[in-house]
C-alpha cells in the first residue's frame, strides 16, 4: 500500500480541527434551552445554544419501537440547507414510535423519557443525553464534551481564531490561529479542495459504559475487536476511518479506510449489548480509548465508580448529525433492529451461494467453455463463472468485444444447460468517445456528475477518459436500471448477472485515488456530501434493472466492491484486491465476521488472494477457509499464473476438490441461514461471542468462528502447520464432521489439523441438514435427498431446521416456500413445517439420519406413521454413531415419527 496516496488525520482539515477540539475542551459550550422544550411523550423538541458563536442547533430526540432511539441535530438557521437527503436512500423502512407508553418530563435542567425498562436523560448545562437500561448507565453522548457543530458561514463573516505568538523581540502578537488556515481551501498533494462552504463539519463522542470489547464500522483490514487509536496497549496511530477508497494492495492490521463505509458501531459485554449507527456518509474519523478498572481498587469501589468504558469520538465532514442508538440487549437484537430500519438482508438465489470461478480476465468465448469442461472432467461442483473488463469492446461498458466473443447467447445457452450462470463487470465510469451510445445518452439526457461550473466532470480510470453517471439524480439513476433490459445490453439473457467494480467510486488521477469533493450531484449536492453513499447508489440501480428486466421478477445477483449502511438489502460485497499470503488469509476471518457485524452478511475475500501466485498449500488452506464464508469466489489477477482448482497437482487437486463437495453438501443448510438473515439480521458466519456471549474469553476471538449456531470452524492460516488450537465453550458437546466422533475435553485444545482437513465441529444439540450426492451444479442438486446429521446435546436433544423455495423467484414472500422444524428427543425424531410446498416438482425425501453420540445399541429403529402404522429401517452403529438408511419419509410432510428403541 502506498500511504502518502492517502490522507491522515492530520492532513484533513476537519479532523485535525476536532481532535485538537477534544484535547483542549474543558466544558461543552452547548445548552440545551429549557424554554424552547417540546416535550410529546415519546418525542422531545428544544433548540441548543453554542455559548461560543450564539449559533442556534436543534434537537429531535424520538424513543422508537424495538430498543431504539434516534437523535437528531442540526443548525436551525442555516444560509443554506445541510445534506440530510441521505435517509431516503439509507433507510427502508420509517422509524416507527415504541408500543410501549412513554413518558417525558422535565425538572431541575434534566429532561427525563421513561419507556418501560428505558430511561433516557437529557442534560441541559452542558448538553449530554445519557441511555441507561434497568437503571444502569449503557452509553453517553457528549459526556466527554466533544460534540462540536461546525455552523455554515460565510468567508467574509468568519472571524478567525486568534491565538497568541511571541515575538523575537520579546512582545506577544495575536496572529490567526494555524488550525484555521484550511478552513476555505485545503491542499493535499498536487490537489486543491477549494471547499466553497468553508469548515462544516460534526463530531460527538460516545461512552459505552463497563463495555471492553467494540465492534464493527466496517470496511478495514482489522482485529474484530477494535484497537484503541489513541494510546493503549497494541494502539493505532490514526483513527479509524471511513471513507471509500480504491487502495491498492491495501495494508493489514490498519485503520485505514477501505472500499466501503458502515458507521455501525456494536458494543458487547456479560448479559448486555448496545450499539450505535451514525448515519452520515460524508468522509469520517473514529477514535477508540478504552480505559480500565485499577486493580487495587477494592470491590465497593469498582462497583462505585464503574470507571470501565469504551470512549468513542466519531468526526464527520459535513451533513448533520443523525444518530440511532440500539439498546439490545444482545448483539443479535442489535443487528435485528439496525436490518429493520436499513433494511432485511436480500435473500439470494441459491446459485450465488455456491462457487464461483473468476479471473481478470477469461480471454474469449472458447475459454469460458473451456474452464466450463474441465470443472466437468474433474469432477468439481461450480455455479458461476465471471467476466472481467476485457470481455468489453475497448472498456465500453454494455458493449462485447466481437473478435473474443462472437456469440454470447450461445456461450449462455451452453452454461445455462448445466443450470450455470455468467458474471460480467459493469463499472460506474464511462468512456469518452465517439458513436457510443452510453456516453452519447447520458450527456444528451444529463445524467453525469457535474463540476462546479455545470460542466460535465471527466477523469482517468480503466477506458482511459471517462465521465460518471450521477446516481443521486433519479434520472440518472431510473436511466441506469433501464440499461439492463436485454434489448439494451444485447447479447445477454436471463442467465447473466452483474457485477460493480471501482464504485467507490475510483478516479485513477483523483485525490486519494477518488473523485474531487467539490463535484456536483443531483445538480445542488456536493460529492463530500455522500461520497460513502455512492456505491450503495450504484448498486442498487444495477440491481433494481437486473430484477426488472424481466415480467416475472427473479431474485438479481450483483456484487458490489463500495458499500454504504443498508448495502445488505442489495446484494453481496468482497474484500477487495487482496494478496495472496497467509496473512491475509487470516484476515479474512475478522474482515468478514466485521462486515456481518455490519449487517453485510453476504461477503466473501478473493480466493486464494488476488495479487500473486499462491503456493499450492495456500490455495489449498485458503479453498477449505472459504467453504465457510458466505460468499465464495476464486479470483486471480491478470498477470498471476492460471489457479483454477482443477490444474492443482495431487494431492492439492483432490483435497480441493473435496472442499468444494462439502461447500455443496452444505448449500442447504447455508440457505436455511440466509433466509434467517433475511428475518432477522443475524450473520450466518458468526463471532463466537455471539453465540457464547457469557464467556468473555471469546469477547476477541477471531480465528474461529460459527457457521449459525451448530458449526464451529477453525480455518488453518499458517503455512506447514499440521495442528492448531481450538477453543470449545463449556457446558457443550462438540463432535467431529467427518469422524462424528465427541470432543472429550472443552476449552482450548491442541487439535491435529493435516492438510486433507481442517477442524470443523458440529455443536451438540443441532441438527444439520446435508445432500450428499455428488452434483456439478445447485441446479442439479434441486431433487435430491437429505441427510440429517443429529448432534446430541449432553441430554439427548436436538433440534435443526431446513428453508426451501423455487431458488430463485419473489414467490417465497407469498408464502410459498417451506420451512421445517426438526426435534430430536427421547430417542425420537420429529418434524413440524409451515408454508406452501407447491413449489416443488416431486417429493423430497430423507435418504439417511446419522445419530452422534448414541453410547449404546439400540434394537431397532422403526418410522411411524400418522395413522400408527411402522415399518422396521436398516441402521448400522459404528462408534456411537447410529446411521438409519433410508426412511423414505418425506423432509416437509411432517406425518411421520423416526424411532430409535
Amino acid at each position: 500500500m502506498k500511504f502518502e496516496d492517502f490522507k491522515t488525520c492530520s492532513q484533513s482539515g476537519f479532523c485535525r480541527r476536532n481532535r485538537a477540539y477534544a484535547d483542549q475542551v474543558t466544558t461543552s459550550p452547548y445548552r440545551l434551552l429549557p424554554d424552547s422544550l417540546q416535550l410529546n411523550g415519546d418525542h422531545v423538541y428544544a433548540d441548543i445554544l453554542n455559548t461560543e458563536t450564539n449559533i442556534l442547533l436543534t434537537l429531535d430526540l424520538n424513543v422508537l419501537q424495538d430498543n431504539t432511539a434516534r437523535v437528531r441535530i442540526n443548525e436551525k438557521a442555516p444560509i443554506k440547507p445541510r445534506y440530510d437527503d441521505h435517509a431516503r436512500h439509507t433507510l427502508q423502512t420509517d422509524p416507527q414510535p415504541p408500543t410501549d407508553p412513554t413518558t417525558a418530563e422535565y425538572k431541575d435542567g434534566v429532561v427525563t423519557i421513561v419507556n418501560s425498562h428505558r430511561t433516557i436523560f437529557i442534560y441541559s448545562e452542558p448538553l449530554r443525553i445519557e441511555f441507561l437500561v434497568n437503571n444502569e448507565s449503557v452509553l453517553t453522548l457528549n459526556e466527554r464534551g466533544f460534540f462540536n457543530f461546525e455552523h455554515l458561514r460565510t468567508k467574509e463573516t468568519h472571524k478567525p481564531k486568534m491565538v497568541e505568538q511571541k515575538k523575537e523581540d520579546g512582545t506577544v502578537e495575536l496572529v490567526e490561529d494555524k488550525s484555521e488556515q484550511d478552513l476555505w481551501e485545503e491542499r493535499f498533494k498536487t490537489w486543491t479542495d477549494p471547499k466553497p462552504n468553508g469548515p462544516e463539519s460534526i463530531a460527538l463522542d460516545v461512552t459505552f459504559h463497563g463495555f471492553s470489547h467494540v465492534y464493527g464500522i466496517p470496511e478495514h483490514a482489522s482485529s474484530l475487536s477494535l484497537k484503541e487509536t489513541r494510546g493503549g496497549e497494541n494502539a493505532y496511530e490514526e483513527p479509524y476511518r471511513l471513507y471509500n477508497t480504491d487502495v491498492f494492495e491495501y495494508a493489514l492490521d490498519s485503520p485505514t479506510s477501505l472500499y466501503g463505509a458502515v458507521p455501525l458501531m456494536i458494543a458487547h459485554k456479560k448479559k448486555l449489548s448496545a450499539g450505535i449507527f451514525w448515519m452520515n456518509p460524508s468522509e469520517t474519523w473514529i477514535d477508540i480509548i478504552k480505559t480500565k478498572q485499577d486493580e487495587n481498587e477494592n470491590l465497593v469501589q469498582k462497583v462505585l465508580t464503574s470507571t470501565q468504558a469504551t470512549k468513542t469520538h466519531w468526526i464527520s465532514e459535513a451533513g448533520v448529525l443523525d444518530l440511532f442508538i440500539f439498546l439490545g440487549p444482545s448483539t443479535k437484537d442489535v443487528l435485528r433492529q439496525y436490518t429493520q430500519l436499513t433494511g432485511p438482508p436480500a435473500m439470494p438465489q441459491m446459485f450465488a451461494i455456491g462457487y464461483h470461478q473468476c479471473r481478470w480476465n477469461y480471454i474469449n468465448q472458447r475459454d469460458v467453455l473451456e474452464v466450463d469442461r474441465q470443472f466437468d472432467e474433474n469432477d468439481m461442483p461450480y455455479d458461476v463463472i465471471w467476466l472481467d473488463i476485457e470481455y468489453t469492446d475497448e472498456k465500453k461498458y454494455f458493449t462485447w468485444d466481437s473478435a473474443k466473443f462472437p456469440d454470447p447467447i450461445s456461450m449462455e445457452e451452453s452454461l445455462d444447460n448445466k443450470g450455470r450462470k455468467l458474471v460480467t463487470i459493469i463499472d460506474p465510469h464511462i468512456k469518452q468517445t465517439d458513436r457510443y451510445n452510453i456516453i452519447e445518452e447520458a450527456k444528451a439526457q444529463n445524467l453525469l456528475v457535474k463540476q462546479a461550473d455545470g460542466s460535465d466532470y471527466e477523469a482517468w480510470c480503466w477506458p482511459g477518459q471517462s465521465s460518471w453517471i450521477d446516481f443521486a439524480h433519479n434520472a440518472s439513476y431510473n436511466w441506469w436500471k433501464s440499461k439492463f433490459a436485454f434489448d439494451q445490453f444485447k447479447g445477454t439473457r436471463e442467465n447473466v448477472h452483474i457485477w460493480n467494480d471501482m464504485n467507490e467510486p475510483s478516479v485513477f488521477n483523483g485525490p486519494e485515488i477518488t473523485m474531487q469533493k467539490e463535484m456536483i450531484h443531483d445538480g445542488k449536492w456536493e460529492h463530500r456530501v455522500l461520497h460513502n453513499l455512492y456505491a450503495l447508489l450504484s448498486h442498487s440501480a444495477t440491481t433494481d434493472g437486473v430484477r426488472e428486466r424481466t415480467e416475472v421478477q427473479k431474485r438479481p445477483f450483483v456484487l458490489s466492491r463500495g458499500f454504504y449502511a443498508g448495502v445488505q438489502r442489495v446484494g453481496p460485497i468482497w474484500t477487495g484486491d487482496n494478496m495472496a499470503n497467509w496473512e491475509s488469509l487470516y484476515y479474512t476471518n475478522p474482515m468478514i465476521l466485521t462486515n456481518g457485524l455490519g449487517g453485510v452478511v453476504f461477503s466473501g475475500a478473493d480466493v486464494p488472494g488476488f495479487f500473486n501466485n499462491p503456493t499450492p498449500e495456500l490455495l489449498t488452506r485458503w479453498y477449505q477457509a472459504a467453504v465457510y464464508q458466505p460468499f465464495f469466489r476464486g479470483h486471480a489477477h491478470i498477470d498471476t499464473k492460471r489457479r483454477e482448482p482443477y490444474l492443482s497437482e495431487e494431492p492439492y487437486k483432490s483435497i480441493t476438490r473435496d472442499a468444494l463437495r462439502e461447500r455443496y453438501a452444505l448449500l442447504s443448510y447455508w440457505y436455511t441461514l440466509f433466509y434467517e438473515a433475511y428475518k432477522t439480521g443475524t450473520p450466518m458466519m458468526r463471532p463466537m461471542f455471539m453465540e457464547f456471549p457469557e464467556d468473555e474469553s471469546l469477547f476477541a476471538t477471531e480465528d474461529q468462528f460459527m457457521v449459525g449456531e451448530a458449526i464451529l470452524v477453525k480455518p488453518i492460516t499458517q503455512e506447514g502447520a499440521e495442528s492448531t488450537n481450538v477453543y470449545f465453550p463449556d457446558n457443550e458437546l462438540w463432535y467431529n464432521s467427518k469422524t462424528y466422533q465427541p470432543i472429550q475435553n472443552t476449552g482450548l485444545q491442541s487439535i491435529e489439523a493435516p492438510l486433507n482437513s481442517i477442524p470443523v465441529y458440529y455443536r451438540g444439540g443441532h441438527i444439520v441438514p446435508r445432500r450428499e450426492r455428488v452434483r456439478r451444479s445447485s441446479a442439479s442438486m434441486r431433487l435430491d435427498p437429505f441427510t440429517l446429521v443429529i448432534a446430541q446435546d449432553s441430554q439427548g436433544h436436538a433440534q435443526g431446521s431446513l428453508y426451501m423455495d423455487d431458488e430463485e423467484t419473489y414467490s417465497y414472500q407469498k408464502g410459498i416456500y417451506t420451512y421445517t422444524t426438526f426435534n430430536y428427543a427421547q430417542q425420537e425424531l420429529t418434524c413440524q413445517s409451515e408454508g406452501d410446498s407447491s413449489f416443488m416438482t416431486s417429493p423430497i425425501r430423507i435418504e439417511r439420519v446419522r445419530i452422534l453420540g448414541f453410547d449404546k445399541s439400540p434394537q431397532g429403529v422403526k418410522v411411524v406413521q400418522k395413522d400408527g402404522t411402522s415399518q422396521e429401517l436398516q441402521f448400522t452403529v459404528d462408534q456411537q454413531v447410529i446411521t438409519v438408511k433410508d426412511p423414505k419419509v418425506s423432509i416437509v410432510d411432517c406425518d411421520w415419527r423416526l424411532v430409535i428403541y
